[in-house]
């Protein structure tokens, strides 16, 4: 099977998604991705070619990205955060001669801009000859390139094919149990892997209803899981956290599956959600080489500070700098085998052969397995902090962190140390950081953390910075240090 041919089983008349308080039906979705494709045909995007799509959560970026794909090319989303500079590096290494965008950029490089706006209009006042059916395409052709945040330096592109992103959509499908009777969230930017294959492709392959919300503000999220009786919601830790401040019980009743990635979930908002609002939140991991899910927790079987086990087809082990399997509770790396690993990088053979070593992509995280197989992620591994020669891991520090009342958000990072090499520096936001006692916090720490694991520094903020999908940029915080 091929991504754009996920929905073809479904009834035309079944609602898809639903958008500004409109539902758009399978049949209507069929129409207008088939109008586009005809209309990319006619400006000349070939099979094989890499087209960006920089586009807000829309139905509009929908149809863009199977018109590309049904058309043999290759999509490539943008991060809607990026500088023109940023978008100008990733085009120009993707090798694009057209971009389909919201609005003109001022871009360097010699592109062709598609203003969706424009030719949305077109659609409606010209008629276009249909656009051949391609028979050639495989699943083994690449579908997409998803360009990594770039923590290690430049963004490279993550290749993933056909095969790649419909495994992994089949797998969390099963895991989640997603059925025609769903409504599922789609709040997370869908430029990013996790809400693309979460809440956009499980739902297409299901049959279920996709609630597409443009951009995250915890109240009207909540309106709109209310009023729109969704069933499945997917987020990132720090949205977890409002709904808990913020939600009631009564509010997201409709909700049977809270879903958390994109960073480790604190097991102290964990353990409050489930008290406030009797309801788990099931963590998973996943990475954008993985298209990008790994894991999750069973439904029913959910363990706090776990991210569950591995998806259906997928094998996971934790190994040693030897790559030796390690034992029960032992720590070292992740490393993942499946039909949901990429291809490579685009263009850089020589970190493909470093990252996928005999078709085991390595994570670069630090994790151990219980018993039973479940795995808990320990941090990322260029995270450990040194402090005189022992390792502390930031994720431990910060759950110790986040038990403190009044703690909204938290996050550690190595500093440089004269006599012990690095020590703790902890960045934190409070409810009221001009009424916060930072000596009865310290005191805190230190009847929970040995003395090396205890943050130096104690930095208020008033927000943390975060990527579009709301993940903690450890990066920033490093650099604005190191600039002080």
């Amino acid at each position: 099977m091929l991504v754009h041919q996920l929905w073809e089983r479904h009834a035309d008349d079944s609602v898809i998604y639903r958008y500004h308080n409109e539902s758009i039906t399978y049949g209507e979705l069929k129409v207008k991705i088939n109008e586009v494709k005809n209309y990319f045909h006619s400006i000349g995007i070939k099979s094989g070619e890499n087209v960006g799509l920089y586009c807000k959560n829309s139905p509009e970026f929908v149809y863009a990205y199977f018109a590309i794909v049904s058309l043999g090319a290759v999509v490539v989303p943008f991060n809607r955060t990026l500088t023109p500079h940023e978008v100008d590096f990733i085009a120009k290494d993707a090798e694009m001669k057209h971009i389909v965008t919201m609005e003109s950029m001022d871009l360097e490089g010699d592109y062709k801009q598609l203003v969706i706006s424009d030719y949305m209009k077109q659609l409606n006042e010209v008629e276009l000859k249909e656009a051949p059916l391609l028979r050639n395409i495989d699943e083994d052709q690449v579908a997409v390139i998803i360009y990594t945040s770039g923590t290690t330096g430049h963004p490279k592109g993550a290749m993933l094919t056909h095969k790649n992103l419909v495994s992994n959509t089949k797998g969390i499908a099963k895991a989640l149990n997603i059925t025609t009777e769903d409504n599922i969230l789609c709040v997370l930017p869908m430029f990013h892997s996790f809400a693309w294959t979460t809440t956009v492709l499980s739902a297409l392959y299901a049959g279920a209803t996709t609630v597409i919300m443009e951009n995250f503000h915890p109240k009207d999220a909540l309106k709109l899981i209310h009023d729109e009786a969704v069933t499945i919601v997917c987020g990132v830790p720090t949205m977890y956290n409002y709904y808990l401040m913020l939600g009631t019980p009564e509010g997201l009743n409709s909700v049977r599956a809270f879903v958390s990635g994109g960073a480790s979930l604190p097991v102290e908002i964990t353990e409050n959600f489930k008290t406030k609002m009797g309801k788990s939140i099931v963590e998973g991991y996943g990475l954008s080489e993985a298209s990008p899910v790994v894991s999750v927790n069973p439904l029913n079987s959910v363990r706090a500070g776990s991210i569950g086990v591995p998806l259906e087809h997928i094998e996971v082990r934790i190994v040693d700098s030897e790559n030796r399997v390690l034992p029960d509770f032992e720590v070292g790396e992740l490393i993942v085998k499946g039909p949901n690993v990429m291809k490579g990088y685009f263009n850089q053979s020589e970190v493909t052969e470093k990252t996928i070593v005999k078709k085991w992509l390595h994570t670069g995280d630090l994790a151990y397995k219980d018993s039973d197989g479940y795995i808990y992620v320990v941090d990322r591994l260029k995270d450990i902090i040194i402090v005189s020669g022992m390792n502390v891991y930031p994720r431990e520090v910060e759950e110790v962190i986040y038990k403190y009342e009044g703690i909204v958000e938290a996050t550690v990072i190595g500093i440089p140390d004269k006599t012990r090499g690095e020590a703790v520096a902890a960045f934190v936001v409070t409810q009221d950081n001009e009424g916060f006692d930072q000596k009865v916090f310290k005191q805190f720490l230190r009847e929970n953390l040995a003395n090396f694991k205890l943050p130096r520094e104690i930095h208020l903020k008033d927000q943390l910075p975060k990527n579009a999908t709301g993940k903690i940029m450890k990066k920033m915080l490093r650099s604005e240090y190191v600039g002080k």
